[in-house]
């Protein structure tokens, strides 16, 4: 019998994963973390060190995934808000966590990923992360611009000046 008679599971920060494409429905598999059969199973970034290829949706929603393999579905020096910290060397010396450590690890551990054109980077937005709703393409934005892009802001804020 599978897992998915019962309603699948809901998720703060990625509040449709079926329609985002980070569960797949396509055929019925083992999840390599409470071994049962699902037909509903994650496809999306898991960051650990053993081979997993299967998770069901609940084992990622109770964070049972995240705790059996060591992992994370997000990479937790690419959440906004989360400052680096550097020693006397100026070497990289770890990541400083500014939010509440149970919503970091709702995130990071009970979340579903998302896949990004290069390493992907969760927002932030009035101290809380954002939703991810779905991806957006050339076609989408094209036409609202002036909305939210501020390529001078941008590049100062990432130390850009004009001169380089």
């Amino acid at each position: 019998m599978t897992q998915n008679i019962r309603p699948l599971p809901q998720f703060k920060y990625h509040p449709k994963p079926l329609e985002t494409g980070a569960f797949e429905q396509d055929k019925t598999v083992e999840c390599d973390c409470c071994e049962q059969q699902t037909s509903v199973y994650y496809s999306g970034p898991f960051y650990c060190v053993d081979e997993v290829e299967h998770l069901c949706p609940w084992c990622i929603a109770d964070g049972s995934a995240a705790e059996k393999f060591a992992g994370s579905f997000q990479d937790d020096a690419s959440i906004e808000g989360v400052e680096f910290e550097y020693d006397e060397e100026d070497e990289f010396a770890g990541i400083k966590n500014t939010y509440p450590d149970e919503m970091l690890k709702e995130l990071v551990e009970r979340t579903p990923g998302y896949h990004g054109w290069q390493q992907e980077f969760w927002l932030a937005h009035c101290g809380d992360f954002c939703a991810f709703i779905g991806y957006v393409g050339w076609n989408d934005i094209k036409d609202r611009l002036d909305e939210f892009a501020n390529l001078e802001e941008d590049c100062e804020n990432f130390g850009i000046r004009n001169s380089d």
